[in-house]
């Protein structure tokens, strides 16, 4: 019979996802860094021999758990980090968001709460050039969705990705990086008049639906939170050189409710600041281009004010 030691469990694992082990990657001893002075110290930054202090003295460990091993389904020990589930758990039992659930990604998307759509894919280089942006994963920053006018592609080409007339977008869709970025789970607004893009494979767009009690600003105030947004470090994982998550953002956790009131109460500085946004685009260019004297390209579309013009004659304002 083998000796098992007094840590030792049947059936679970212990996984430590401790983000440091007493060196670094080149393989020199780690230390620990002053914050109040930016040295280092004499003391090595092993998280990982901490967590293995915690474990054979029976010690909760910061930066690991048990995992029954039926639930060992990902080779990645970042992935059973779930710390910040258990902090959205914690902060939904404060008055102020009561009658508020955590409810994951996938439940409301099964539950016809929310939409969800990918990226329509990714024109080669000799297809670009035409009126309609196309956006890479490096044109979503800080909650916009920048307009390249060096990246676009002629109307048949889009049509082509889009598989028929329309891109399938939406005024004020959710748009974030899947997959091949550092942004991964950062989420930005897709604009009124940005609606007709393509948008590289790489991109994972939501939208509440018209039965959620709620809108599309309510799912990114609960996107936004820092703990949803740090949920992402957990399922972002590599996948040979590039960061990739497939369909395991569907375990994200966010916030939910049922009570419209409430919903609105909590998101309306998002509300309040890209309505706000649209309402200042569409004075500036519309004051710009009265005199036709400069060249300032925001990416909306103009035709949206006079119904929808085909593909193959929007275009981009150019003002």
């Amino acid at each position: 019979m083998p000796h098992k030691p007094s840590w030792f469990r049947d059936d679970e694992v212990f996984v430590s996802f401790a983000d440091t082990c007493g060196i670094n990657k080149d393989g020199n001893v780690l230390y620990v860094i002053d914050s109040s002075t930016g040295k280092r110290t004499e003391t090595i930054n092993d998280r990982l021999m901490e967590d293995i202090d915690a474990l054979v003295a029976g010690r909760p460990a910061v930066t690991g758990r048990w995992v029954h091993r039926d639930h060992l389904s990902i080779g990645a020990p970042r992935y059973y980090d779930t710390r910040f589930v258990a902090a959205l758990d914690d902060l939904l039992k404060q008055p102020a968001f009561r009658g508020f659930t955590a409810r994951t990604i996938g439940e409301l998307v099964d539950e016809g709460f929310i939409a969800k759509r990918a990226g329509h894919g990714s024109p080669s280089a000799d297809k670009r050039g035409g009126p309609v942006p196309y956006i890479k994963v490096s044109d979503i920053r800080a909650g916009q969705v920048n307009i390249n006018p060096s990246n676009m592609v002629s109307g048949i080409v889009a049509q082509s990705f889009w598989r028929g007339p329309h891109s399938g977008l939406k005024p004020f869709d959710l748009v974030t990086p899947i997959r091949a970025s550092k942004n991964i789970g950062e989420f930005a607004v897709l604009m009124p008049g940005q609606e007709d893009v393509v948008l590289t494979k790489e991109m994972l767009v939501l939208r509440t639906t018209s039965t959620a009690p709620v809108d599309n600003f309510f799912l990114l105030w609960a996107l936004s939170l820092k703990i949803v947004r740090q949920q992402w470090n957990r399922i972002v994982l590599m996948q040979t050189n590039r960061e990739d998550v497939g369909d395991r953002y569907l375990e994200i956790e966010i916030p939910w409710t049922s009570d419209e009131d409430a919903a609105r109460r909590v998101s309306a500085p998002f509300r309040n600041y890209y309505l706000g946004m649209d309402e200042l685009r569409r004075a500036f260019t519309s004051a710009l281009a009265q005199d036709d004297l400069h060249h300032v390209f925001l990416g909306i579309d103009e035709s949206q004010e006079i119904g929808r013009a085909s593909c193959r004659e929007r275009v981009y304002v150019l003002v």
